[in-house]
């Protein structure tokens, strides 16, 4: 696919970071700290925090300046599906599993998708949230990404492991 000029986006383009509008600063602080396990880089008074993994400036914004108290977007109707987290390997997502059924959060799904292994889950503003895992390029299956039901227990048995 290539752009109305004709060319195609450098393959070196990363999205740095999301940034959330959030009813409740704290509330979300303890999820995206407290049960996923980001460092608070930084915050704006009690309206606004910056979160990140390994010391970048920030991964995660979440601020209240147009949400405060404000309800989740209706369904049916447009916005963010989801914010997608990629851990390094299985051993991290294991232990995402566990910081997320310890904190009592409830997963909408879990899916090997041959390409990468998902967790599904809702932050507590009702934003979809997948933690995942990408397996290597060389195993990817050749006619394209399917959806199966991923293997929890192995997965967390694997965590054990690493």
């Amino acid at each position: 696919m290539t752009t109305a000029e004709g060319g195609v986006v450098d393959g070196g383009v990363r999205i740095g970071h999301v940034h959330l509008k959030v009813a409740d600063l704290e509330r979300s602080i303890g999820f995206y700290h407290g049960v996923l396990g980001f460092t608070v880089m930084q915050r704006m008074g009690k309206s606004a925090a910056f979160l990140s993994a390994g010391g970048y400036h920030h991964h995660i914004g979440l601020n209240t300046w147009e949400s405060l108290g404000g309800r989740a977007p209706a369904r049916g109707t447009t916005g963010l599906f989801h914010v997608a987290i990629l851990y390094p390997t299985r051993g991290a997502l294991a232990d995402a599993l566990r910081r997320v059924m310890a904190a009592g959060v409830a997963l909408d799904g879990a899916a090997d998708h041959g390409v990468s292994e998902a967790l599904y889950l809702r932050d507590p503003d009702g934003n979809g949230v997948e933690l995942y895992v990408d397996r290597a390029r060389d195993v990817w299956p050749r006619d394209g990404m399917y959806t199966k039901a991923m293997d929890l227990e192995g997965l967390l048995r694997e965590g054990e492991e690493s």
